[in-house]
C-alpha cells in the first residue's frame, strides 16, 4: 500500500502538474484570465483536482510584485498541483521566519529579489492553498507549452525562487 501512495504523489500528482498549469497559462491568455480568477476551476480543466486544492488562489509574479507561499500553522499545501510539501516548507524555521524576514528568507535560498519590488507573504491555511504563477524566462519566448513546463521548478511555483 505505501509504494501505491509513493507512485500516486510521485506520478499522478506533483510539481510536474504545475509546471503544466504555468506554461499553460503563459500560452493561453484566456485560461491565464480562468486561473487567475477561479484557480480551483482553471486547475480542474487539467484533470489536475484534489481534497487539498479545493480552494486554491493563483498569484501572479510580476515586475511590481513578488509572492511567496507559506503555512505559519502547520503544512497546508497544494497537493493536486505541487505534490508533496518539502521538508524546509514543513519547517518552524521557514514557517516563522518568512513572514517576519521574507526578503531574507528568499536570499537564503539564492533569490535575491530588488528592494523597488514589493514582496507579499500568503499564509495557506486547511481552507485556502496557495499557487504562485511565476513571471516566464527572458529566454523563453517561441517556446511551446511542453518546452515551458520544463522550465518550472516546485520552488517558483511556491515564491522560493524565480526562473
Amino acid at each position: 500500500m505505501t509504494d501505491t501512495i509513493v507512485d500516486y504523489f510521485e506520478t499522478k500528482v506533483g510539481p510536474r502538474n504545475g509546471a503544466q498549469v504555468v506554461a499553460k497559462a503563459w500560452c493561453d491568455p484566456a485560461f491565464k484570465a480562468r486561473l487567475l480568477e477561479n484557480g480551483r476551476d482553471a486547475v480542474n480543466e487539467l484533470g489536475f483536482a484534489g481534497f487539498e486544492g479545493a480552494t486554491l488562489h493563483v498569484l501572479e509574479n510580476t515586475d511590481s510584485v513578488h509572492n511567496i507561499v507559506v503555512c505559519t500553522l502547520c503544512s497546508c499545501y497544494p497537493w493536486p498541483v505541487l505534490g508533496l510539501p518539502p521538508i524546509w516548507f514543513k519547517s518552524t524555521p521557514y514557517r516563522s521566519r518568512v513572514v517576519i524576514d521574507p526578503r531574507g528568507v528568499l536570499a537564503e535560498f539564492g533569490t535575491d529579489i530588488p528592494a523597488s519590488k514589493e514582496i507579499r507573504v500568503w499564509d495557506s491555511n486547511a481552507e485556502i492553498r496557495y499557487f504562485v504563477l511565476p513571471q516566464p524566462p527572458a529566454h523563453s519566448e517561441g517556446l511551446d507549452e511542453n518546452a515551458l513546463a520544463q522550465l518550472v521548478t516546485r520552488d517558483s511555483m511556491i515564491g522560493t525562487r524565480i526562473l
